[in-house]
């Protein structure tokens, strides 16, 4: 178990239903030990927390949003759906903030018992508009099987061309040697896949070699995020797609 690792990789997007579309980026992710941020910070000289820095982690791009501690919000989402985690360790798999800037279409909280099952995955989602919703993976305070398969309905509005209809379906693995995400979006909740996202990495020692390395191999990453998004948008825009406009977010935190 380590504060800090990084995940090389790339994420791919493929659009089913018409207008359709496919792209790919290149992405680093970070998994954080939540309880063990600024130990990490402090080991790491292009590494911070809460403050600027080449790669940083804020507590306010997570979680209520508001910059509080993150684990006690955490453990409130757990307890509601009956899972108590003893004081197990929680890890947050996120984009970093590169040079001041980050967005997360995705990050993932993978809660442990302090016996070191997995009991949980949060899967926290963030649209372009500054909202944010979670979807809880969990089997009643069982311990999940790998990989970890899961289906929630679709509560939260994230693409105005796709409409909060339908049902998500996850396929997450533990995160180890390898990273491996695959979420597919259903327009009919038992119908074929309208959209599919994949992320996949590999796991690497969080050094400051290696942090600069990354931002050096992918120095636009998080602008690109939020430019593909975007540039597909106004693609799908052209060619004719049914644009949704935003609705009320929902008013609970996360779906359970």
């Amino acid at each position: 178990m380590t504060d800090l690792v990084l995940y090389p990789g790339e994420v791919v997007h493929r659009r089913l239903a018409a207008p359709t579309y496919r792209f790919r980026y290149r992405t680093v992710s970070l998994l954080i030990d939540i309880d063990q941020v600024d130990t990490a910070a402090a080991r790491r000289r292009w590494f911070s927390h809460n403050r600027r820095n080449l790669v940083a982690f804020h507590d306010r791009d997570h979680g209520p949003g508001d910059g509080r501690p993150l684990r006690p919000w955490v453990e409130r989402q757990l307890a509601a759906a009956g899972i108590t985690l003893e004081g197990g360790r929680i890890e947050l798999l996120c984009y970093p903030r590169v040079l001041g800037y980050v967005f997360n279409p995705l990050s993932l909280w993978f809660c442990r018992h302090a016996d070191g099952r997995l009991l949980a995955v949060l899967s926290e989602v963030h649209n372009t508009f500054g909202d944010r919703h979670g979807y809880l993976l969990h089997d009643a305070g069982r311990a999940l099987e790998q990989p970890v398969r899961h289906r929630h309905g679709k509560v939260f509005h994230v693409s105005p061309f796709l409409p909060v209809q339908g049902s998500y379906r996850f396929r997450i693995t533990d995160p180890g040697d390898k990273l491996r995400v695959a979420i597919t979006y259903h327009r009919d909740a038992d119908g074929p896949a309208t959209l599919i996202a994949l992320q996949n990495g590999h796991r690497r020692a969080a050094s400051d070699a290696n942090l600069l390395r990354a931002v050096l191999g992918a120095p636009a990453m998080t602008f690109k995020v939020m430019a593909a998004i975007h540039w597909q948008a106004l693609k799908i825009w052209l060619r004719g797609g049914t644009y949704h406009h935003r609705p009320t977010p929902p008013r609970e935190e996360v779906t359970r």
